[in-house]
């Protein structure tokens, strides 16, 4: 049977209206005003807005870092997600160093298949490099992934200047683009060491080894080496108001950049790592919580439009028994925070229920930009007849606080606990399949591999 969702108002990023939508055979099938309710279950969306299916351009689910795994894999992280309106997640496979592209590209897909609760993808973080991998780029793009990883930091991670270069201009051959970690990572190393050597171990030596130069420093260099490899590039998770000035002045000489923030970015700030008992230890990940001032630079920026996408870079490891590896040494506390769940409702509450950004830009920014930028609109993150029926029915008047005891994120802590927020994902369609209602997770396992087009192929 169809399903008639009615009476609610449509938000696009070109505008909000009221219609109905129908959805048959896990699309959308029609999109108007008064739409016959003959052969339909009818579902009310009255008082609520309606938009396209949320997506996470930046998740690390079931990441092994070498000394601890993440405590959210595919399952229990994309139920999370799910349950907070994202349809659609991207991450990362990562390849290791002697590994080739194809097998990194299948551990993933096994990690995945058959456990994700929503549609996912992957981007390619590239470690390693040789004429094989090489020639692996278009097998990537043949199989649907078309947005690759570089690092400028972490030693068992980063490429090299000479790599980004010669990298970039692959994946622009391609019709491809390349999301960057922009932090100096020679920098980074010796002020870890700087601290350490002062007696600064705990958690407060974690900013201070990774100062905004050092953010900045690397989104510059990276942007003129793109430049001069004729690539676009993605600057992923931006914290600082001085790396938002290098993407400016990089527009500004015609380059084609992309930009990613999250919401710690927006909502949290290094005071957080002053906190009594280890405490700060929660809130450890690369790049750091900054200043008051950035935050409210990258809202700026945000609301002009000039940032792209909101992610979570949701990496979650518990602080019990994980982040309490770095009791002696910040340097080995596990990085990342947890976000997936509930990255929608803290965008709406801090966004658009204080005016900083509309409802519209919450579409794009959560959405369909992501959509447009990875090769998937209008397939994902639209309200369009023939467009995957991923709908979320938003109750602009719930309201609630987040608590860790109320998450469903498989971790012992949330950076926002406490925060109140307002507006929630009521109903959530996945495919045209009612996988959340009233708020509770109904149906999980749903998920399927997201093939993503090139840029040639999006003109075709």
């Amino acid at each position: 049977m169809d399903t008639l969702i009615k009476d609610g108002l449509l938000v696009t990023p070109q505008g909000s209206f009221p219609a109905d939508l129908r959805l048959s055979g896990g699309v959308i099938t029609a999109v108007g005003p008064e739409l016959p309710i003959e052969g339909a279950k009818v579902i009310s969306a009255a008082g609520c807005l309606i938009f396209p299916g949320f997506i996470d351009p930046h998740t690390h689910f079931d990441l092994d870092n070498g000394v601890t795994r993440t405590a959210d894999d595919f399952n229990s992280g994309t139920q999370a997600a799910l349950l907070g309106g994202t349809t659609t997640i991207l991450d990362f496979a990562t390849q290791n160093r002697g590994e080739n592209l194809e097998e990194a590209l299948a551990h993933w897909h096994r990690k995945a298949a058959g456990h994700s609760s929503c549609d996912y993808g992957f981007h390619m973080a590239i470690t390693d490099w040789n004429p094989l991998i090489a020639r692996e780029l278009a097998m990537m793009a043949a199989g649907g992934v078309t947005s690759f990883k570089l690092y400028m930091a972490y030693d068992s991670l980063r490429v090299n200047d000479g790599l980004l270069y010669t990298i970039f201009k692959k994946i622009r051959e391609l019709g491809g683009i390349a999301g960057v970690h922009c932090e100096n990572g020679d920098l980074v190393n010796a002020m870890i060491a700087e601290q350490k050597a002062i007696g600064n171990r705990g958690p407060e030596g974690h900013p201070l080894s990774r100062p905004p130069e050092v953010e900045a420093e690397a989104v510059g260099r990276c942007l003129h080496i793109a430049g001069l490899a004729g690539a676009a590039v993605n600057i992923v998770h931006l914290s600082t108001a001085a790396g938002m000035m290098e993407i400016m002045h990089a527009r500004a000489r015609g380059q084609e950049v992309y930009v990613e923030t999250c919401p710690q970015y927006l909502l949290l700030d290094d005071s957080r790592y002053g906190l009594p008992d280890f405490e700060g230890a929660k809130y450890v990940m690369s790049p750091p919580l900054r200043k008051l001032k950035d935050q409210e630079m990258l809202w700026q920026a945000m609301a002009a439009g000039a940032i792209n996408t909101i992610g979570t870079d949701h990496c979650s490891f518990n602080f019990k028994g994980q982040k309490e590896l770095g009791r002696q040494d910040f340097s080995r506390i596990p990085n990342g925070i947890p976000g997936v769940q509930h990255r929608p409702a803290l965008m709406y509450t801090y966004g658009v229920g204080t005016g900083r950004i509309t409802q519209e830009q919450m579409a794009a920014l959560l959405s369909e930009n992501a959509a447009r930028q990875y090769g998937m609109y209008p397939q994902k993150g639209a309200l369009l007849p023939g467009s995957d029926a991923d709908v979320v029915i938003w109750d602009p008047e719930a309201s609630g606080v987040i608590t860790a005891a109320e998450q469903i994120q498989r971790v012992d802590y949330t950076p926002y606990e406490g925060f109140a927020v307002r507006g929630a994902a009521r109903d959530v369609f996945l495919r045209g399949r009612h996988a959340v209602q009233q708020g509770r997770l109904i149906e999980t396992g749903l998920g399927r591999y997201v093939h993503r087009k090139t840029r040639a192929e999006r003109s075709c």
